[in-house]
């Protein structure tokens, strides 16, 4: 299939693909969820089973460790983390594990996660699994989970959008994440290639850790409290930091995450991820991701400082790779957008 057709596959009907890469850890035990609530910044403890939640793990001064999806199946709960944070979150976990009732497990080698996008998704995935086995999947809400099977396979599936279109997760064992594959394709949904998914992806506003969130990151730089941080629960590692920007700094953080609509049209140029964002001499952020989008044209993420973040702000974008993007470099005018399409979860 062309970039196109799969760009069309997700918004229109229903790509199989893969945003980025991550692994699972199990966490049992009577006080898995205490455990944990002292270290993520959402409410850990208020999840009941088929239920889970987004959330950051932070360091004292606020700044982000790594992001988390959370699902609480009944008897454990499934972490997924960046794949290449997993070692470092085994380790912290285990590091602060003393008297607790909890048992840690590395899912990575065993388990594999299928990712189906798309307005067709629910009823693909409702077609392939067992009878009743999945009831209303277009009506879940975000990090709703269930067991079930598909193509005689054991999997849990959860709600995650990612692209601004319904997502849902398959973890399947390894060994049959090629036949859960292969029903999903039989019943309608197409692989999708990685152009379209990142071009979905920064259409939606979702950022990714690592590459849009970094260890310097604050969750409130990235606008991702809405759904990675409970305001009511108690006390976390770094919430005092999260508390203080919101009451004393009424939430005013020196930059933020933004959608940028670049110039050009359909050929314009695509900026490289680091590339300088300026306001005539000043420099004033940098990009984080960037693609083109079939249906608007060169796109971005970026760090924009607080200053230029109205929507309908103009601003340039360095295309040369000097360090400032200085007075030789090529530019191309941007836009600051509102996001271009919902994401949640």
């Amino acid at each position: 299939m062309t970039f196109e057709q799969d760009y069309a596959a997700i918004r229109e009907h229903a790509g199989i693909g893969t945003v980025a890469e991550r692994a699972a850890i199990a966490v049992a035990g009577r006080d898995r969820a205490s455990f944990l609530q002292g270290f993520l910044t959402n409410d850990i403890q208020a999840l009941t089973p088929g239920t889970g939640c987004y959330a950051a793990w932070l360091t004292p001064q606020g700044r982000m460790l790594e992001d988390v999806h959370v699902l609480e199946s009944g008897d454990m709960l499934l972490l997924d983390v960046p794949a290449a944070e997993l070692a470092a979150t085994l380790e912290r976990l285990e590091r602060f594990l003393f008297s607790e009732d909890v048992q840690l497990q590395d899912l990575s080698a065993t388990l594999a996660p299928v990712w189906l996008h798309g307005p067709a998704a629910p009823g693909i995935l409702s077609a392939v699994a067992a009878p009743g086995g999945l009831e209303d999947l277009a009506a879940w809400a975000s990090h709703r989970n269930a067991r079930t099977t598909v193509a005689g396979a054991a999997i849990v599936v959860a709600r995650i959008d990612q692209l601004g279109v319904p997502g849902f997760c398959l973890y399947v064992g390894r060994d049959d994440a090629p036949a859960v594959t292969e029903a999903l394709a039989a019943a309608g949904a197409s692989r999708v290639g990685a152009a379209a998914l990142e071009a979905c992806r920064i259409e939606a506003g979702y950022p990714l850790f690592g590459i849009d969130m970094t260890s310097d990151t604050i969750p409130l730089e990235a606008s991702i409290e809405s759904r990675a941080i409970s305001f009511s629960k108690g006390c976390y590692v770094g919430q005092e930091v999260v508390i203080r920007v919101l009451h004393r700094g009424q939430g005013r953080v020196a930059k933020k995450l933004v959608t940028l609509r670049v110039g050009g049209g359909a050929d314009g140029d695509v900026p490289t991820a680091g590339a300088a964002v300026l306001v005539d001499a000043r420099d004033v952020g940098r990009v984080t991701s960037a693609a083109r989008s079939p249906r608007f044209g060169a796109i971005a993420l970026a760090y924009v400082h607080r200053d230029f973040l109205t929507p309908g702000t103009v601003v340039d974008i360095a295309l040369d790779a000097t360090p400032d993007g200085g007075a030789g470099a090529r530019r191309v005018t941007a836009t600051v957008s509102e996001t271009l399409l919902p994401a949640a979860g």
